[in-house]
Formats: structure tokens, C-alpha cells, sequence
């Protein structure tokens, strides 16, 4: 009664699962298609062209820097009664003249200065922000193969959990199958109670396995959804033919020569190092004096006073700061130091590359391989489970060898389907250790 109810129970289950996909919308669901729009919903990706935006607007505003500076200022004051003495011509003696009243003042002033020279700061800015430009770009590229690889990855799981459901519903359908025969045949008295019982137990624990993938499957499909930017109730149907496996791969030695020619990282890090340099001469050139273009305009009003229009002045102005001879050694060691850690960093990624193109090559050798050995797995365990059928069907085997036999068919299947996608998955990854991804 207790094995009945859950069979039941599992059946209602099953059929609230199928009845739940059936309701959802179904979409056929391409590779291709699946990386198109994860680098479009990618939120990853937006961050990072929002830090290219920002890379941009840095460089904009060092070419702003030879732009001229202007200000304009004024102020109308409020004066208690001074002591004015004005000393004229007319009074020679040293006397003093009348003394006006004076009881507010106004002033205002306009300058523009333009720098000439600044001791190459301004140009040295304006080429690191560059260098700084195009490298944020470059790391926005290798965010982008690392999206499409999770991607690939995603659309992986996804595929292997549709087929592993697949799979454990075909067997679901074998085994219950065989209790029917089973039941008609301890019905006629020709096998034990026993075996039929094992045979349903087998039915049961099938049954819990398919909800088992079909709980995996839904699990795939919601990920994929979100990476995707679909409606949760999406079902996806991946293409078997999207997820194809190259006939040959070229040596290892071209994957490791890509890897440290392509890799966006490398040369991101190499423009860095760059910037690192033209920081030092710009840390440098602090020594030097700047050099400006001045102009400016004055308007003063005292009534009952003075007053001053027109007075427009135009020159140059140098300004040196002495004190930069001995302080500005300490800024370029610092300087010198970010530049050498740079130089580090390059060198150690590239030792990162090189391993990194040795595993996954090794990987995807090892990948090949097991569909080989899977696929000799699956035709040995169709031939065992043959000859295992028909010795139960002579009555030479017993129940518990032809369940075995169909789980280990069971298990052959699963393995060899999977082995084809890993093996995928690790050809693309391979090509992204070697920077040929987006190429692809």
C-alpha cells in the first residue's frame, strides 16, 4: 500500500510538472542566438561601458586643460567715513586738499590666461587618459568573451539536463513496461513475487530520478532565462546542432602563441604599463616652469572719488615653483615603482596564459577522449543488456541482472551525450584562453 501511494504521489507530481511546462511558452533556443542576447542583457557588460564612458570623459577633459581659463568677479562694498587725504599737484607745500566723501566702493575684474607651455603636463596627460581609454575598452572585451563562455557553458547545462530528463523518461517508459509484462507473468505463476516486486521498486526509483532531472532541467532553464533577459516561464529549447565539435584543433604551441598575442588582458595591461611611463615624464615635468598668456579687464567706482574704466591689461606670466627641485624626487620614484609594478604584472600574466592554454588544451584532449571511451561504454552495455534479456526471457537471468543491465544502459547514454557537450564546452574554452573566442 505504502509503495502504491508513493507511486501515486510521484505520478501526481510528474503530471504537475508536465502540466507547468506545458503552459509555458516555448521558444527554440540557438547558440548563437543565446550569446547574441546575453551580451545584450548582460549587466556586467553595461558596468563596464559605463567605465569605457568614464575612460572617454577623463580624456576629454585632459585635451580641456589647453583650453583658456577665464574668470569674472566683482563686489560692491559698504564704507564708514574714512579719513581720505589726497595729495595733488596743486597742494606742493604737503598740504592737504579737500577731502571728498567717500562712503561705498565697486570693483569688477575679468582674466583669461592661456597656457603656452606647462612643461609637457598637459600633453603627457592627454596621452595617458588615451592609453587609459583603450585599455577600459580592452577590458570590456574580455568581460565580453567571458560572458559569451558563461554563456556556452550555461547552454551546456541546459542541453544535458533536457537529455538527461530525456532520457529517464524513455527508461520510465521501459520499465513500466516491463512490470506489465512482469505482473502478467507472476499473474501466470512463471516468476516469483519477489522479482515483480523488484521490479516495481525499480519503476519507483525511476520515477524519483526523473523528477530529479526534471527539477535540474527547470533549474538550467530559469538560469538561462535570466542570463538572457526572457520571462522566467520560458521554456527553452536548446539545438543539438548548435553545440557542434571542430574535426581537428591546430597544435598546442599555436593556441599558447595566440594566447599571448590576442588576450585582450595582456594588452590591456601593456597600455597601462604605458600610461605608467608617460606618468613618470608628466611626474617630471612638475620641475619645469609653466608659461601663460594673460589678460584681464578692471572697472572701478568710488564715488564722489574715483573712477576707472578701460583699464585693459595684456602680457605674459611665468610661474616656477622653486620648491619642486627637491620635493618632486619622492613623486617620480613613486611614479617609476607603479611602472615597474606594471612591468611585473605583464610578465606574470603572461605565465597565467601559458598554463591556463596548457590545461584547457589538455582538457579538451581529455574530453575527446572520453566520447570514445563512452561511446565503446554505450555499445558494450547494449550488447550486455541484450544478452541479458535474453537470458531472463529463457529464464537464465534473473530480475536483478536485467535491471542492472538497464541501469547500466541507462548510465552509458547519459554519459556519452554529456561527454559530446563537455567536450564543446572545452573547445570553446580553449578558445578563450587563446583569445580567439570572439573570433569564433
Amino acid at each position: 500500500m505504502t509503495q502504491r501511494r508513493d507511486r501515486r504521489i510521484g505520478s501526481t507530481l510528474l503530471a504537475l510538472l508536465l502540466a507547468a511546462g506545458a503552459s509555458a511558452q516555448q521558444k527554440p533556443l540557438a547558440l548563437k542566438e543565446a550569446i547574441d542576447l546575453s551580451v545584450k542583457n548582460s549587466k556586467a557588460l553595461k558596468g563596464r561601458e559605463a567605465r569605457i564612458a568614464e575612460a572617454k570623459a577623463a580624456v576629454a577633459e585632459a585635451r580641456d586643460r589647453r583650453l583658456p581659463d577665464a574668470s569674472v568677479s566683482g563686489s560692491y562694498l559698504r564704507l564708514n567715513k574714512p579719513n581720505v587725504s589726497l595729495k595733488t599737484a596743486q597742494n606742493g607745500n604737503g598740504g592737504s586738499g579737500g577731502s571728498p566723501t567717500v562712503n561705498s566702493a565697486a570693483y569688477a575684474m575679468a582674466n583669461v590666461s592661456l597656457p603656452i607651455y606647462a612643461g609637457g603636463r598637459i600633453r603627457y596627460g592627454m596621452e595617458s587618459a588615451q592609453y587609459l581609454e583603450k585599455a577600459a575598452q580592452l577590458d570590456a572585451g574580455a568581460d565580453r568573451d567571458e560572458v559569451i563562455a558563461n554563456t556556452i557553458d550555461a547552454y551546456n547545462n541546459l542541453f544535458k539536463a533536457r537529455a538527461a530528463m530525456n532520457i529517464v523518461d524513455s527508461n520510465l517508459a521501459a520499465a513500466r513496461e516491463r512490470v506489465r509484462e512482469l505482473a502478467n507473468q507472476e499473474r501466470q505463476g512463471i516468476i516469483a513475487r519477489n522479482d515483480l516486486l523488484k521490479a516495481q521498486l525499480a519503476q519507483s526509483n525511476i520515477e524519483l530520478a526523473l523528477m530529479d532531472a526534471q527539477n535540474n532541467w527547470q533549474l538550467a532553464n530559469i538560469n538561462m532565462n535570466i542570463m538572457l533577459g526572457l520571462p522566467d516561464s520560458t521554456e527553452l529549447l536548446p539545438d543539438s546542432a548548435s553545440l557542434r565539435i571542430p574535426v581537428q584543433v591546430k597544435p598546442l604551441t599555436d593556441y599558447v602563441t595566440d594566447g599571448l598575442r590576442s588576450r585582450s588582458e595582456i594588452e590591456a595591461l601593456s597600455l597601462r604599463r604605458q600610461a605608467a611611463g608617460v606618468g613618470v615624464k608628466a611626474t617630471r615635468a612638475e620641475r619645469l616652469p609653466s608659461l601663460a598668456l594673460t589678460a584681464g579687464y578692471v572697472a572701478l567706482t568710488v564715488p564722489n572719488f574715483l573712477t576707472v574704466t578701460n583699464a585693459v591689461n595684456l602680457g605674459i606670466g611665468v610661474k616656477y615653483d622653486i620648491g619642486s627641485l627637491w620635493k618632486n624626487k619622492a613623486k617620480v620614484q613613486a611614479a617609476q615603482a607603479r611602472e615597474a609594478e606594471a612591468a611585473a604584472g605583464i610578465e606574470q600574466l603572461n605565465d597565467a596564459v601559458r598554463l591556463q592554454v596548457h590545461q584547457r588544451y589538455l582538457a579538451y584532449l581529455t574530453a575527446q577522449k572520453k566520447i570514445e571511451v563512452n561511446a565503446t561504454a554505450v555499445a558494450q552495455a547494449q550488447e550486455n543488456d541484450r544478452v541479458i534479456r535474453n537470458k531472463f526471457a529463457n529464464g537464465v537471468a534473473t530480475t536483478t541482472e536485467l535491471l542492472d543491465a538497464d541501469a547500466a544502459l541507462l548510465n552509458a547514454r547519459l554519459n556519452y551525450s554529456f561527454a559530446q557537450n563537455d567536450a564543446v564546452v572545452a573547445y570553446y574554452k580553449l578558445l578563450q584562453a587563446s583569445g580567439n573566442l570572439n573570433n569564433q
